[in-house]
């Protein structure tokens, strides 16, 4: 079986998103195993019969391992289930990082959740960055998402459980071919982990690699709040830097998305976020209407602060000559 890596976890504050599932609770027994320090948060979407039970469960783990257990009920989501129960849970996740400090947030994504991802992006159209959207470690905007079992197959953590006899809830929805993840699992990803494990993972570690290349071409050179403001080395690479910057402060660009921000130099994302290229920096700010003051509106015209990004540093008291002054 693959080693569990717990480099990234010792002497830090951890939180396990835990579901009871396979991947979570073999993770669970892990951290144990391997003297990681953690607590659990549990969403209960009450969509089937064993979502009470898995909530009661997580209690009882975590009052028998002396941990801290977090859980909370959705709500009723009627369309886009999945957009929405993610948008949801990862709220969640985060409202408790900064109400107690953690410095992690670990997820128990595995190699085929990393294939089905890949697979769904590959048809769609997407560039490396994108194919390789689970990192074994991401930075957000207060913590780092952490994702030890990446080189752990579905088939080797069931037989890690079932040889510890630790227990499990099954997901009985993920066998559900109305949503487009499951198709993929049942078509591709499993029978091709099957037949070809070693060489998927090889092939992940090699993607890694090449997309670590491709990210050289810029680096951030200014973050205040959600204010992130990146240096371009290669104008090219604007698409891909707009999409990570954004990815990190927590949204996901569209394929429409990444088309606009090619063809335009000021624009605003979804409604939700301000991006402004100017020469070879990129401003990236949540977009924000307010009246400011004609004073401070001047300071910015004679600082040459872009326009869209001026009403997030006013509500924020961003020293606008400080930006400035960096930005040269």
């Amino acid at each position: 079986m693959p080693t569990f890596d717990v480099s990234a976890l010792k002497e830090k504050k951890n939180l396990l998103a835990f579901s009871a599932g396979v991947d979570s609770s073999a993770l669970f027994f892990l951290l144990l195993e391997n003297h990681v320090v953690f607590d659990i948060a549990l969403v209960n979407y009450g969509t089937r019969e064993e979502s009470h039970e898995e909530e009661t469960y997580a209690y009882a783990l975590a009052d028998k391992y002396h941990l801290k257990c977090y859980t909370i009920k959705a709500p009723t989501f009627t369309t886009h289930f999945e957009k929405n129960a993610r948008e949801f849970r990862y709220n969640f996740f985060e409202r408790l990082i900064e109400e107690h400090q953690y410095d992690n947030l670990l997820t128990a994504h595995q190699l085929n959740d990393q294939l089905e991802w890949l697979l769904m992006r590959l048809v769609r159209g997407a560039g490396t960055s994108e194919l390789i959207g689970l990192e074994p470690k991401s930075q957000r905007k207060n913590y780092i998402l952490v994702r030890p079992l990446l080189e752990w197959s579905k088939a080797e953590l069931l037989e890690y459980l079932t040889k510890h006899s630790h227990h499990y809830f099954i997901d009985k929805s993920n066998t559900d071919e109305k949503y487009e993840r499951n198709r993929f699992r049942k078509e591709f990803s499993d029978k091709l982990i099957e037949h070809h494990k070693e060489g998927i993972k090889r092939s992940f570690d090699y993607l890694r690699k090449d997309k670590e290349s491709l990210e050289e071409g810029f680096i951030q050179i200014y973050e205040e709040d959600e204010l992130r403001i990146i240096k371009l080395k290669n104008p090219s690479i604007k698409v891909k830097a707009t999409d990570l910057t954004l990815k990190r402060l927590g949204y996901l660009l569209s394929a429409s998305q990444r088309k606009e921000i090619e063809k335009e130099i000021s624009l605003v994302i979804g409604g939700e976020w301000a991006v402004e290229f100017v020469l070879d920096t990129l401003y990236i700010a949540p977009f924000l209407t307010t009246n400011m003051p004609k004073k401070f509106k001047e300071k910015c015209r004679v600082l040459k602060i872009p326009h869209k990004i001026r009403v997030y540093c006013f509500e924020k008291r961003i020293n606008i000559e400080k930006l400035a002054s960096i930005l040269g």
